[in-house]
């Protein structure tokens, strides 16, 4: 199937899309190309298409509110190989904080130890550094606490596109009796 558009929009969306260390979003990628998002859209939907018939060792993938290329789950063994990944594992604390981040955002840092029955600084720390999580904004009253939200980053780390793709769940669940 012939590309929808005569010009090289398509190869300079791959080539965007291939130096980014971030997903791209439609608007972001309209914005720099000068070509309406619509447009884009329709590019990006081929890009996929070409990437899924031709079986190359890297898709497409819409995530975090972009689109980034990504290296086929099947040949994770040999880019592990090459790449020999740091293990960028999280703490039993550091999950459990961002859990109660991610589901009861904007909240505090002690509203999360409340939630968790135990202090949460060094948890919080962790995922700060991570860039999993950063400070949205302050709550009034007493003190003005930090509140918490999560990041693109976040989003990606977990592979969603957006935030409401987290899988259902019960606030009332997440207590420190739980």
């Amino acid at each position: 199937m012939p590309t929808l558009f005569p010009d090289d929009t398509k190869n300079i969306i791959e080539a965007l899309l291939f130096v980014s260390n971030e997903p791209l979003s439609a608007k972001m990628l309209a914005d720099i190309i000068g070509r309406s998002q619509e447009d884009i859209v329709l590019l990006l939907k081929d890009i996929k298409a070409d990437c899924e018939r031709e079986m190359r060792g890297f898709c497409l993938i819409e995530i975090a509110g972009g689109y980034s290329f990504v290296t086929r789950p099947e040949y994770a063994s040999y880019v592990e190989k090459l790449v020999k990944p740091r293990l960028n594992t999280l703490t039993q604390a550091a999950l459990e904080t961002l859990t109660i981040i991610a589901y009861k955002q904007p909240i505090t840092r002690s509203e999360i130890d409340e939630i968790r029955g135990v202090k949460s600084d060094s948890a919080v720390s962790t995922i700060l550094e991570r860039l999993l999580i950063y400070e949205v904004g302050r709550k009034d009253g007493s003190g003005r606490p930090i509140l918490y939200g999560t990041t693109p980053a976040f989003l990606k780390y977990f592979g969603l596109k957006n935030i409401k793709e987290l899988p259902t769940f019960n606030a009332h669940n997440i207590t420190k009796d739980a």
